[in-house]
């Protein structure tokens, strides 16, 4: 809204057409300059309503205070966007979580709480104490967005960024044999949802930063459902 012309602003007539004369044309806020140091100059690029003092303004546009208090006034009126309550919010991102869909953890309480899983499209942070189980549970999402979608999974590939060394294939076999017999016992598709899990083991945080365009590539080429970073506070400290 900031860029929007202020003939456009239904400003009246007379104080559109002196804002006009003067070349201040929209409410986006450029320079922080005064309007003396733009007549000396002969500075002639875009001046903006909001960039200056309602002095400074009297003193370009050669009109009274009064009338300036109302102009800005009505200027910041239509060029700031409206506020949100921290429950409108709340209560817009909880709809486009809804719209756009969750990954189930399959564990009921935790589901519930979250409105039906981990949401899609948004970042999800886990936070606890070392050993709490952090990492089991990253092996664990890792392996229902990998599962087929007629068991309820994202039948997609996951990128997984292993930063310490945690990721164990075999833990999450056996993780699989005991949640979801009836699919790791069918021969060739544990190996097949294993090979749509790519891990990567950055070595330092600049390693992993110059790997981003390539993680970028590969979320978008090879239908990657599930990002994890496991974990960003060692990648940080690392």
């Amino acid at each position: 809204m900031a860029n929007k012309l202020i003939s456009e602003m239904g400003l009246p007539r007379s104080t559109a057409n002196v804002f006009a004369a003067r070349n201040i044309v929209t409410a986006k806020v450029w320079r922080a300059v005064a309007a003396a140091v733009f007549v000396q100059e002969n500075v002639s690029d875009v001046m903006d309503a909001l960039s200056l003092s309602e002095f400074e303004l009297m003193e370009v546009l050669d009109i009274g205070l009064e009338e300036v208090t109302r102009a800005v006034a009505h200027i910041s009126e239509i060029s700031c966007p409206p506020y949100q309550t921290a429950l409108s919010l709340l209560e817009q991102r909880n709809q486009n979580e809804y719209l756009a869909g969750h990954l189930p953890t399959r564990l009921k309480g935790l589901d519930a709480a979250l409105f039906g899983g981990i949401p899609f499209g948004v970042v999800t942070e886990l936070v606890g104490p070392a050993g709490i189980g952090k990492t089991q549970f990253c092996l664990k999402l890792a392996l229902l967005a990998s599962l087929p979608t007629s068991y309820g999974g994202l039948g997609g590939r996951v990128m997984y960024v292993d930063v310490e060394s945690k990721f164990s294939s075999k833990r999450m076999i056996e993780m699989g044999l005991s949640s979801f017999p009836e699919i790791f016992h069918m021969e060739g598709l544990a190996q097949e949802m294993a090979g749509r899990i790519l891990v990567l083991r950055p070595a330092s945080l600049s390693e992993f930063t110059e790997s981003l365009q390539h993680i970028k590539v590969s979320l978008l080429q090879r239908n990657v459902k599930l990002l994890i970073i496991d974990s960003m506070a060692a990648l940080a400290s690392g």
